[in-house]
């Protein structure tokens, strides 16, 4: 019997798609079905959906939102059966009438679970965040939040290692570059080389286009800065270390502030006179136009924020939760599917960290362009 192309390809396509759902692992027994029925099976069964969940599902989950807090301490791998945990301990320092130091390490040497001692207080680690509560830890909960006092946290998280060791990286980079122009005669040399075409094209692709050539020198350090700054963080979060430095909005909101500050501060008087007083307009119109003009200036640092913040953010709640689906699957062909595909949006992560630094360097440099604008721009329009 002779089967054609076309047939042969649709059962080959129909095979590998039901493979998924064919389960190739060892069946697992149901112990529930031949369990006895009790009276009290109903109050049994009301105080385990408060317990902690340990199906595979909702482990992933509690993972993934793990990941995507900050950590007070610096964790390569844990044991979750025998409870040891691989990695190093940070400093917490916190403000509670007078600085309080100590190692994180505290927290899992306490009198209680997550309890820290430090001078006679009680600290409590709970979601990453810190409480001061008594000997054991109690928490006084409203609305399932926590009341109890919170100081003042200075600590040194995960998220401030990644933050001084990229620091770190491109002082001893870039330094590295300049002495090699100063050596070579303007020629990069090393690891600059790799580099020198990247800080050329945020100069005369970036800065001269939008701020111009009379003013752009003036912000090529801080836009050089942004830039490789958010495109290492971005790296940076895609390594197996677990950093999610540019995901937190805390971090993404100080580097929109600064953006904000300079253009600001650095605007001419034209840029602040077409937000009180736009020329060409009727004056009651004026009056009505000040207050969203404003508006605006607020909302476009802001709008720098969300757009790091939330495309970082999904990327790692996606990548990681392809990756949870080689748990879930029972077969090998699902957990190849999912490793492979999370291989390639590891790719496409890489891309989009070198956008997200494109787009904030860009923008940034598109509001010091509009704070600098001269005034025959706006005799153009008349």
């Amino acid at each position: 019997m002779v089967i054609s192309n076309k047939a042969l390809r649709f059962i080959i396509a129909t095979f590998v798609i039901c493979l998924p759902f064919i389960s190739m692992a060892n069946p697992e027994k149901d112990t529930t079905a031949v369990q006895t029925v009790v009276a009290h099976e109903g109050a049994e069964a009301s105080h385990e959906a408060h317990a902690e969940p340990t199906d595979v599902k909702s482990e992933i989950k509690e993972f993934i939102n793990h990941h995507l807090l900050d950590a007070h301490d610096f964790t390569f791998s844990a044991n979750k059966e025998t409870g040891e945990h691989y990695g190093f301990s940070l400093p917490i320092i916190l403000w509670d009438n007078g600085i309080q130091f100590f190692m994180s390490s505290a927290f899992h040497h306490g009198p209680a679970e997550g309890v820290a001692e430090h001078n006679g207080n009680f600290y409590k680690l709970h979601h990453e965040k810190i409480y001061k509560t008594d000997a054991a830890g109690t928490l006084t909960e409203e609305h399932g939040h926590p009341t109890n006092v919170r100081p003042l946290d200075l600590s040194i998280t995960k998220s401030v290692v990644g933050i001084i060791s990229v620091a770190i990286l491109m002082f001893l980079l870039f330094a590295g570059l300049a002495k090699s122009y100063a050596k070579n005669g303007g020629i990069a040399s090393g690891a600059g080389r790799f580099f020198e075409p990247i800080v050329i094209y945020v100069r005369d692709e970036i800065a001269i286009p939008n701020i111009g050539e009379k003013g752009y020198k003036k912000y090529m350090s801080y836009l050089l800065t942004i830039f490789f700054f958010i495109l290492f963080l971005n790296l940076l979060g895609l390594t197996p270390l677990g950093f999610n430095v540019t995901g937190n909005i805390a971090i993404t909101a100080s580097l929109a502030l600064l953006t904000y500050l300079i253009t600001t501060f650095t605007a001419n008087k034209n840029y602040w006179g077409h937000i009180f007083w736009m020329p060409g307009v009727p004056t009651p119109m004026k009056f009505i136009l000040a207050p969203i003009e404003l508006l605006g200036t607020i909302i476009k640092p802001f709008s720098l924020m969300i757009r790091l913040y939330a495309n970082i953010l999904a990327g790692h709640v996606v990548l990681m939760s392809i990756i949870g689906l080689m748990f879930i699957f029972k077969s090998w062909i699902g957990s190849s599917l999912s490793f492979g595909l999370a291989f390639a949006l590891s790719i496409l992560e890489i891309l989009v960290a070198f956008l997200q630094a494109y787009i904030f360097t860009m923008l940034s440099a598109l509001y010091f362009g509009a704070g600098n604008e001269e005034h025959h721009h706006e005799e153009a329009h008349h």
